[in-house]
């Protein structure tokens, strides 16, 4: 039997651009309050759902493309632009009151069958490129107010992977660690100055080899003036043991770099019974889990938002992902009814103030 609290009621009246809201909380609120920005990754085609688009508006004061700005969605055909999805999820953003985050300008993963078999060369990619990130970016310029501007170039080890953009030819900086990295973010500062400049990464979020290896491209990039203003954890989770000092202790010697960290993908993933079904201790540790993801955040001034990946377990990527093994990651259940995790960030973000800037 699993668990399905509700330690809130929220009564919803919907009309055309009206939301009316009866209720004691939302997460927007606390947020306001303690200085941050809580967010969540969104899909543009879900905005019809009543109950999608209003728990998103009702609870979130940022949003985040899932893949309405990637490389395959904007740049189906090698000569045309389509903004068509991310211009949905600013036009949503700003008539809720909400900041859009822009994810991805550069990845290895996700780019459209053109580019991938296109047979290019190290000077076409390079111009290609500059080209992509600079016409997204002035596009959306006053409108996104921070990028990811590259995702996952590392590997677990802390060594550059193979890409398109590296050495697979590369943009004619092969074999030169994370100078196509430098590149892109230079060329980023130049399509847009007051956008807010992210590397986004995935599994270094605590203390190893490639949070390691962040930390000391960051420190060198701000060492030699290259134009990065934070780093993006993503903290996708799948162990309820999870080390959060090891995380707080991260996001310290980051943030004493000058730069700001976002937690810009977190979701915790619980293992499914035959029946698609999870424990209820289970849910009670992974609230646990959140607690101390956004206290992590929370104790450092310069942690400056949070944003999960997706916000209901009807539409997570879990799923799929784990070949319906695992799920339940998000803070709202399928029927959008908050879960012990969506209370216990309420707590904390309750419990802090005074963080406005």
């Amino acid at each position: 039997m699993t668990l399905q609290p509700c330690l809130r009621c929220v009564t919803l009246l919907l009309a055309p651009a009206i939301l009316l809201v009866t209720g004691p909380q939302a997460l927007r609120e606390p947020a306001q309050s303690a200085g941050i920005l809580v967010g969540a990754a969104v899909r543009p085609s879900l905005f019809s759902e009543a109950a999608y688009s209003a728990t998103l508006a009702r609870e979130f004061n940022m949003v985040e493309p899932e893949d309405a700005m990637k490389w395959w969605t904007v740049r189906r055909s090698a000569g045309t632009f389509d903004f068509g999805e991310g211009d949905g999820v600013v036009r949503f953003a700003q008539a809720h009151g909400m900041r859009v985050r822009g994810h991805c300008l550069v990845w290895d993963h996700n780019n459209p069958e053109w580019l991938v078999q296109g047979h290019f060369t190290p000077a076409q990619l390079s111009r290609m490129l500059q080209e992509h990130i600079t016409t997204v970016m002035k596009h959306y310029a006053g409108q996104v107010f921070a990028w990811d501007v590259v995702n996952e170039a590392l590997d677990e080890n802390g060594r550059v992977k193979d890409s398109p953009w590296y050495n697979q030819p590369g943009i004619g900086l092969s074999e030169q660690g994370p100078a196509y990295i430098e590149q892109a973010f230079r060329w980023a500062h130049e399509a847009d100055p007051q956008a807010l400049l992210f590397y986004n990464e995935n599994g270094g979020e605590g203390l190893n080899r490639k949070s390691d290896a962040i930390y000391a491209m960051v420190k060198d990039f701000k060492r030699r003036g290259v134009p990065i203003d934070g780093v993006g954890l993503q903290l996708h989770i799948s162990q309820l043991d999870l080390d959060t000092a090891a995380i707080a202790a991260n996001i310290a010697r980051l943030t004493a770099l000058g730069v700001q960290v976002h937690i810009t993908e977190l979701d915790v993933s619980l293992p499914l019974d035959s029946s698609g079904l999870v424990r209820n201790d289970d849910l009670l540790r992974q609230a646990e889990v959140y607690r101390g993801v956004v206290r992590a955040c929370l104790q450092n001034p310069g942690c400056t938002a949070i944003q999960t990946w997706g916000f209901t377990d009807k539409y997570s990527w879990i799923g799929s992902h784990s070949h319906g093994t695992r799920g339940a990651a998000l803070p709202f259940d399928r029927a959008y009814k908050p879960k012990p995790a969506y209370d216990a960030i309420f707590e904390e973000l309750s419990g802090k103030r005074n963080r406005l800037r």
